[in-house]
């Protein structure tokens, strides 16, 4: 029975589970979504609010309780700096998780842990980089056709001349 047993162990040792929790959560302030298991996104979702609520008070005390789960001095700026910045109003609730169906090896209920008002961000970058693709992809098909064409003038040389010394 699992009476007033909280929290998952998701298969793993105390200090094994703790760095997963960290590597996942420093993932996910830095590309302010991330895919995983259900189980791992729900046990993750109250680690990584904690820090955002720890992130918005500001001070250097609140910087070193997060460096102690974050190790990464980029990712704990931009909490500090842009992400405590747009939660600064909302009393809670800075993650979402979308459920995304079974994964295909092992049937593992998959999930989309993502932070709350990333979405506007992730569409303006969207919109801008497929206008890049379609420029480059361009220039390589013609850098393609240029290096077919030397290729084959070769081939035709080559064969000329063997076919000149067989006479």
């Amino acid at each position: 029975m699992r009476h007033r047993v909280a929290g998952r162990k998701l298969g793993r040792t105390t200090a094994h589970r703790v760095a997963l929790l960290r590597n996942l959560t420093t993932q996910l302030f830095a590309h302010e979504k991330i895919r995983t298991t259900l189980a791992k996104a729900k046990e993750l979702r109250p680690f990584a609010e904690r820090l955002v609520t720890i992130s918005k008070r500001g001070t250097l005390h609140a910087r070193r309780q997060v460096m102690r789960h974050i190790h990464d001095q980029t990712v704990v700026s931009k909490l500090f700096d842009t992400l405590s910045a747009r939660y600064d109003q909302r009393p809670g609730g800075y993650t979402r998780i979308i459920k995304l169906g079974p994964r295909r090896g092992d049937n593992a209920e998959m999930a989309l842990i993502e932070l709350v008002g990333a979405e506007g961000s992730e569409e303006e970058a969207s919109e801008a980089a497929p206008a890049k693709k379609a420029k480059k992809v361009t220039k390589k098909k013609t850098a393609k056709k240029k290096v077919v064409k030397k290729k084959t003038a070769k081939k035709k040389t080559a064969k000329k001349k063997t076919h000149k010394r067989g006479d």
